[in-house]
């Protein structure tokens, strides 16, 4: 019984974050389909744990196997990288090398000269797919190991190098 509670809490939650992540990310009606199945899932386990409420090691499992599906959740919500990032950059590096070389790569940057405490800078936007975005961490790092690196989620997107490019790119490779 502990191990069926366990398990069932696990792919309870791992389920409720991915809905959230789906909800999160505009996908409605998917996660509407997602939250019926979360919904069944969950009262499945709590009613195991309500008809044995007298056994501690039932409501340990449904504890354990609900912060273990977090964790489940959000591996698998890696794994999907569902959206965009929109990835800052800024470099002591004034030459339109790095901007250059990372356009070589297909990322679509937009660049424009700063100022910052102790002088000049470049400073770089960059779109991505989030599941590319380790990998233009890596490629900037590589380039500029001195790069001041942030990350954000943009909410919508309009025009420019994704319109067209986003699927056919060299990025999609």
């Amino acid at each position: 019984m502990v191990l069926i509670i366990f398990t069932i809490n696990i792919v309870y939650v791992t389920i409720a974050t991915i809905r959230m992540i789906l909800t999160l990310k505009g996908y409605r009606y998917i996660a509407a389909a997602v939250s019926m199945v979360e919904t069944t899932i969950n009262v499945i386990a709590l009613g195991l744990v309500l008809e044995n409420l007298n056994e501690i090691q039932n409501l340990i499992a449904y504890a354990v196997g609900f912060g273990s599906g977090v964790v489940v959740g959000s591996k698998i919500e890696e794994k999907l990288a569902l959206g965009y990032s929109m990835v800052n950059v800024i470099t002591v590096d004034e030459s339109a090398a790095l901007p250059g070389k990372l356009r070589d790569k297909g990322y679509g940057v937009t660049d424009w000269q700063a100022s910052g405490l102790d002088g000049s800078r470049k400073a770089m936007q960059i779109l991505t797919p989030r599941k590319y975005e380790l990998k233009l961490y890596q490629t900037i790092k590589e380039l500029d190991p001195k790069a001041f690196i942030f990350a954000s989620e943009p909410k919508t997107i309009h025009g420019g190098f994704w319109t067209k490019s986003i699927r056919k790119g060299p990025l999609a490779k």
